[in-house]
């Protein structure tokens, strides 16, 4: 019976680190996701920031435009010539020049594809 009284003050010692680390992990990830929420408001504030009338941009929904008017909340974008389309400033998702430079729009010309009809 000796050796069941010793193997039982083992087995507690390693649970308290066990329960230690189910408390630790769910608050570490708590914790990063917090941080990237913080560090991701800080570069949407940083762009709208930036951004100038005459810059060509894209929306989050797709549409491309030249910034012809800002002010603190809304942009008016060109669409197309004398088209100008109002967006909230947070619907602004990337400057036009940064989408030319990916591979896929700079393959070809920037006209839209025929249809074949």
């Amino acid at each position: 019976m000796g050796t069941i009284g010793t193997l039982a003050p083992a087995a507690t010692s390693s649970s308290g680190a066990g329960g230690l680390l189910i408390l630790a992990l769910p608050l570490l990830l708590i914790g990063w996701l917090f941080w990237t929420n913080s560090r991701r408001v800080r570069q949407m504030r940083s762009f709208s920031e930036s951004l100038n009338v005459g810059d060509q941009v894209v929306t989050s929904s797709g549409i491309f435009g030249t910034i012809r008017q800002l002010d603190a909340s809304t942009a008016w974008l060109e669409v197309s010539e004398g088209t100008i389309i109002r967006f909230d400033r947070r619907a602004l998702a990337m400057k036009q020049a940064e989408v030319a430079s990916s591979p896929a729009t700079s393959e070809g010309s920037t006209e839209a594809p025929e249809t074949g009809q």
